[in-house]
């Protein structure tokens, strides 16, 4: 299980989702035996965390319902052994699925629902930071996210969580570069730039000397986005950083790098006739050809037909959906 966490963002969701599905499958056939209590707990754990990381992987390889799938089973096994911790990290993958999806106020309310369980704990930093409030950011809601972001910072002083890069997929507490990262995140949805190079400038070192390609190429990304922003926008600085990533591959291909690529170029259109901006969207096309970018790539542009609609309705006034809840994952 460890193994798969420290490999995970240097080897991506395409070539690691087998394996998982073995371990899986290992551990489902070894609790179907008989076992002591102690070990018996153990494994529900281990089921829990296999299935929990097929979920987070399906939310990178843009495949949502699989995710909900895996995430409703994870939750499911961490609730027979009461293991709250599992059950928030759990409740944070689902908002993360959500938000990915363009669904916006499902993931402040998965968000929410894991924070209910224990606010204080460690586990409430990635729920605050990574669930709250980039999706209220995403809503327009300034306070709500700002409210939330400090309160992610807080925990992380009280927990004294680790000052560096912890992985995306880890089941251990967000560390402080992580969770500032993600306010950059905010920041870029309310069009804050000032305070998206800010929170970039904080953890620039500490994201540079990891191994980390997609938080490297992330945080370029957002603020690339965010020198579109305000009153002087610099277009060309802009396209420069972004030609940057799409250079340096941008790591294992997953939704939430490609979604913000595509995202760049969409709000640098304005500037089409500008000479960076067409050598942006040509080395653009060009990395979208390789066939799993081309189908993540795919699947952005729909979660951004999703937002649309949703914006749609809210303006009609409709009323929210309630969550839905999918059958559990089967491992064959």
């Amino acid at each position: 299980m460890a193994d798969l966490v420290a490999r995970y963002e240097t080897e991506g969701p395409h070539r690691l989702a087998p394996e998982a599905v073995d371990l899986r499958n290992f551990i489902q056939d070894r609790l179907e035996g008989q076992q002591p209590p102690r070990q018996r707990e153990a494994l529900f754990r281990l089921a829990a965390q296999a299935s929990g990381l097929l979920g987070y992987m399906a939310v990178n390889a843009g495949r949502e319902v699989v995710a909900e799938a895996y995430c409703k089973e994870a939750e499911e096994l961490a609730k027979e052994i009461a293991d709250r911790a599992l059950i928030m990290w759990v409740q944070g993958t689902r908002s993360l699925n959500a938000y990915y999806a363009g669904h916006y106020d499902e993931a402040v309310q998965w968000a929410e629902a894991g924070l209910q369980i224990a606010p204080n704990h460690p586990q409430a930093i990635r729920l605050q930071s990574n669930g709250r409030a980039r999706a209220l950011g995403k809503l327009g809601d300034r306070p709500g996210a700002e409210r939330a972001i400090a309160a992610a910072e807080e925990l992380s002083s009280d927990h004294q969580v680790a000052v560096g890069l912890t992985s995306c997929i880890s089941f251990e507490p967000y560390g402080m570069a992580r969770t500032l990262a993600n306010a950059a995140t905010v920041h870029v949805a309310l069009a804050n730039a000032p305070q998206v190079l800010a929170y970039a400038d904080q953890i620039d070192e500490l994201v540079e000397q990891s191994d980390s390609a997609w938080s490297q190429a992330l945080v370029r990304l957002d603020v690339a986005t965010a020198l579109l922003a305000g009153p002087r926008p610099d277009v060309e600085h802009a396209m420069v950083l972004g030609r940057q990533v799409l250079e340096a591959g941008g790591g294992p291909p997953i939704r939430s790098v490609v979604q913000r690529a595509g995202e760049l170029y969409a709000g640098a259109s304005r500037w089409q006739d500008l000479p960076a901006v067409r050598e942006y969207d040509d080395a653009l096309r060009s990395w979208q050809s390789a066939p799993q970018t081309r189908d993540l790539a795919t699947s952005a542009k729909m979660a951004c037909l999703t937002e649309q609609t949703r914006r749609a309705a809210n303006a009609a006034h409709s009323r929210p959906g309630r969550i839905s809840s999918h059958s559990s994952a089967q491992h064959n």
